[in-house]
């Protein structure tokens, strides 16, 4: 990943998601840099040390108690992902 303007946000940032009447907040690090590749029969997920923290900070999130089964969060390019990243989805799945 070169270092160039991060399109994540530059400070932190949070994200509140209401979902079944459960409110979650996401919260970005600063500086944060996610980039997301689609290698044909892999997908690559490279990050900074703030960009890793923020992704397992949005983890965290979605297991928390009381989180809806579905509940999710849409990561873009130039949307938390670095310019010509793949689109990343994480959601809660709590079917065994």
């Amino acid at each position: 990943m070169a270092p160039e303007p991060s399109a994540a946000p530059s400070l932190i940032t949070y994200v509140s998601a209401v979902t079944d009447g459960t409110t979650r907040v996401f919260t970005w690090e600063d500086g944060a840099r996610i980039e997301v590749r689609n290698l044909g029969g892999e997908i690559v997920i490279e990050a900074n040390p703030a960009g890793l923290k923020t992704l397992a900070g949005h983890l965290l999130t979605l297991a928390q108690d009381g989180t809806p089964d579905g509940a999710h969060l849409h990561l873009e390019e130039n949307n938390g992902l670095e310019e010509g990243s793949v689109g990343l989805v994480l959601e809660r799945c709590d079917d065994e």
